[in-house]
């Protein structure tokens, strides 16, 4: 009798901090994928083939084949995609009432705050072609306030939603790990830097920032870890 393959989930994926949330949860999961890469540096995520998968035009997105009720699935937002592949293999997400409730806080705070705030970081201190000193100086200064709240968190537990670590970790670590782009000193937060050091020395961490559009190995296929 032979086993039976289980189909492999398509990433559709660009090297971003979204995008190193969903390849790093793949990698921690153990669950085969393959990636579709979406280039937005050159505007692919409006074409109609990809708004037929993603209706927002943003990446990451999944597309499980082997969904609830064995259907297929289109799952985008890529806390969305956490949550999901924590409840489809029962890992990093936990299935205890109080312990999730600590998890959902963190990724809301996340996406709500963190991400947007270090996004807008990124945009007028990099990518903007005036550089605006009061736009510069306000949303660093509100990523730092966001980067003291999360040390102290970080302070009182091993992780960022507790001592156990969990997809809360995984949508954070992404943004935090560009700390230098957004004019911040990692020596300021001491809980924080050592925290991205013991995410990053996970290997399936590794792989999922290793994940490249041109990589000569297929994604989804390393060594489990």
């Amino acid at each position: 009798m032979s086993a039976v393959t289980t189909p492999p989930i398509d990433l559709y994926y660009w090297t971003t901090p979204n995008g190193w949330k969903a390849s790093i949860m793949l990698e921690e999961c153990g669950l085969p994928y393959r990636m579709i890469p979406v280039n937005i540096g050159k505007g692919a995520q409006t074409a109609p083939e990809f708004l037929a998968v993603a209706p927002l035009g943003k990446i990451p997105v999944i597309v499980d084949p082997d969904g609830p009720g064995g259907t297929p699935i289109t799952v985008f937002e890529s806390n969305a995609i956490l949550q999901y592949l924590g409840r489809k293999t029962g890992l990093l997400y936990p299935a205890e009432e109080r312990a999730r409730i600590a998890v959902d806080i963190w990724l809301s705070w996340q996406a709500a705050n963190f991400g947007p705030t270090l996004g807008q970081t990124h945009h007028f201190r990099i990518y903007a072609s005036d550089k605006i000193p009061y736009a510069i100086e306000r949303f660093t200064a509100a990523t730092t306030k966001l980067y003291a709240a999360l040390d102290a968190q970080l302070g009182r537990h091993a992780h960022v939603a507790g001592e156990a670590y969990s997809i809360a970790d995984i949508a954070i670590l992404p943004w935090a790990k560009m700390w230098e782009r957004q004019g911040q000193d990692i020596a300021d937060f001491p809980n924080v830097a050592a925290w991205i050091e013991r995410l990053k020395a996970r290997p399936a961490v590794q792989r999922g920032f290793r994940l490249k559009p041109d990589a000569d190995e297929p994604p989804g296929t390393g060594p489990r870890g």
